[in-house]
């Protein structure tokens, strides 16, 4: 591929950082550092059209833990590395409102709710005891005495089928990724940062003074430092991070009138999830059903998923509402066996920013501004 005198001198020549991924973490990354240097020349390239991996394909949760997912935490994790990571998300979320405006992103706090069915009942009673505790640590972090509290009273209301019970988290919200990204995008062109869409990188060599990124279509990029954002994609390009794809299958219906649903609501130990999207509900998860087939950065469908997530829909959710299914999609999210971030060097001239185990709403933003510090270092 060629370019003009002026489409290289522009586009390609005296880069000082480039970013790979025009995700959250990605656009966060860019954004912190023209913020704190302006003079920096920065290039973000994005395989796709647009974010390949989760960041505006996901469900837009703006929530940090379930009190499943919390017990669960407690079992594997320490206390202070449960509520460390918990505060980190609480503050990702505060930060990416405050850099974008909760008008901007459709920022709506209507609570989160967890579901429990009468054969969860242990896990329930688990959860419920854990309350108070939960209550009491999270506190100092939200600000809010009662964060978890039961809500059986509104398993009626939504018009749920076989739900024994509820547990609303009332600091959780929901966000339009969409609209997110947009606004990040337009955020990051408008102080400078250039972003490359449909340019996939295959490769990254560090010299040691700079690093040459090959590109699927030819082209050769050449920065002082290079900065890895693709979180569930991070692998083929440094196949040392222990980082795996998850594969997250979502749909969502048409609209349905007078919609009883508000609010976002975690099923089946948090492998379901749903919301509405207006009048219409939006419905994702199903990983559980095959973990080994949804280890992928393949964004494809499979009736196994999409079948269950229809038939949750008919039985349990929508159990007295027609319904039809509108669009269906995939994106790519970034796990390990660990659910803290990856934000470090990899070499002298590149770092990576990956691992957001399903939460890259929550901490996305804190963990670009964490790569864009590590990436001023090696400047």
């Amino acid at each position: 591929m060629q370019f003009s005198f002026w489409e290289q001198d522009t586009y390609f020549s005296d880069i000082d950082v480039l970013i790979i991924g025009s995700g959250i973490v990605g656009l966060n990354a860019a954004l912190h550092l023209k913020t704190t240097q302006p003079k920096l020349k920065v290039v973000v390239a994005e395989r796709g059209l647009l974010p390949t991996g989760a960041s505006s394909k996901n469900a837009g949760f703006a929530c940090f833990g379930s009190p499943s997912e919390l017990l669960d935490d407690l079992s594997h994790h320490t206390e202070n590395e449960v509520f460390s990571l918990v505060e980190r998300r609480w503050k990702g979320l505060q930060r990416l409102r405050q850099n974008l405006g909760d008008s901007t992103i459709d920022f709506h706090n209507w609570g989160g709710y967890e579901l429990f069915e009468l054969s969860q009942h242990e896990l329930y009673e688990q959860s419920l005891d854990l309350i108070p505790y939960l209550n009491k640590q999270l506190q100092p972090i939200i600000g809010e005495p009662q964060v978890y509290q039961t809500a059986d009273n509104e398993i009626r209301n939504f018009g749920f089928k076989g739900v024994a019970h509820l547990l609303l988290n009332t600091a959780e919200g929901q966000i339009d990724t969409g609209k997110m990204i947009l606004a990040l995008t337009r955020k990051v062109q408008a102080i400078g940062v250039i972003i490359l869409n449909n340019l996939e990188i295959l490769e990254l060599h560090d010299n040691g003074t700079s690093i040459e990124a090959t590109t699927a279509k030819g082209i050769t990029i050449k920065a002082r430092t290079a900065l890895v954002a693709t979180n569930g994609f991070a692998k083929q390009l440094l196949p040392q991070i222990q980082v795996q794809p998850a594969r997250a299958q979502v749909l969502v219906t048409k609209p349905i009138p007078n919609l009883q649903l508000k609010g976002t609501f975690h099923y089946d130990r948090g492998y379901y999830y749903f919301r509405n999207i207006g009048d219409r509900v939006l419905f994702g998860g199903g990983r559980n059903l095959d973990f080994k087939a949804e280890e992928t950065t393949e964004m494809v469908l499979t009736d196994l998923v999409q079948n269950k997530l229809e038939e949750l829909l008919r039985q349990v959710i929508l159990p007295e509402t027609p319904f039809e299914v509108e669009q269906r999609w995939s994106g790519i999210m970034g796990v390990g066996t660990e659910k803290t971030t990856i934000v470090q060097a990899v070499s002298e001239r590149v770092c990576c920013a990956v691992r957001m185990g399903g939460m890259g709403i929550a901490i996305g933003s804190l963990v670009g501004e964490e790569g864009a510090e590590l990436v001023l270092q090696q400047l």
